[in-house]
């Protein structure tokens, strides 16, 4: 046996065993205790935005309030328009077209965009919201500007045969302050919207 073994095996005591000590309770800790600990917070503190979002409707998931969905049709309002592939609100391949303002392909898909608006629009004399001709970047929105809503309302009044100041009023009750009054813009929730919307229409 060489004469540095015992050095060695004290070494190896010194280094490893406190390496291993503190790989197996980091593991621990970060791998099982911390995921658990903070599940269970979200779970009993905000269930709701810890599940998706979910909004359900006679017991069945119909969507989720942070994803949105494609409306069509007079009868709905319309949400923001989305690039992602192969369908619209895909969030499984959430992103943007990447096309640049000046990129062709961008201003033909947005002139598109501005065509369609305003022809379902025709009692809209004023600017066209910028949300409802163009893309985010996630491709995902659930919200358009309140601006957005109210520019809509017209059509789904005519759509529905309903007065145009309740669908106005409808609008009113789903539009978001400002994020602690200071960021962002007013907004409402397209699928929150539009389902109180069917509601007003049977009532």
């Amino acid at each position: 046996m060489s004469q540095f073994a015992p050095y060695k095996e004290s070494i190896m005591k010194s280094i490893f065993r406190p390496a291993l000590t503190l790989f197996v309770a980091l593991s621990l800790i970060t791998g099982l205790a911390y995921p658990l600990l903070t599940t269970g917070l979200a779970q009993a503190l905000f269930p709701q935005q810890a599940n998706g979002s979910l909004i359900e409707q006679n017991g069945k998931v119909i969507g989720s309030s942070l994803i949105g969905q494609a409306f069509s049709g007079n009868h709905y309002f319309w949400g923001r328009p989305s690039a992602t592939s192969p369908q619209s609100y895909n969030a499984g391949n959430s992103g943007g077209s990447n096309l640049g303002p000046t990129n062709k392909a961008q201003l033909d898909a947005v002139k598109g965009n501005l065509d369609t608006i305003r022809k379902a629009h025709p009692t809209q004399t004023g600017p066209v919201p910028v949300d409802l001709v163009t893309a985010s970047a996630s491709g995902l929105d659930p919200e358009i500007s309140a601006a957005a809503a109210y520019y809509q309302v017209d059509r789904i009044a005519q759509a529905r045969q309903l007065p145009a100041e309740k669908v106005r009023q409808l609008v009113a009750q789903h539009v978001i302050a400002k994020t602690f009054g200071v960021f962002g813009q007013a907004r409402v929730n397209v699928l929150r919207l539009n389902l109180d919307l069917d509601k007003l229409s049977k009532a």
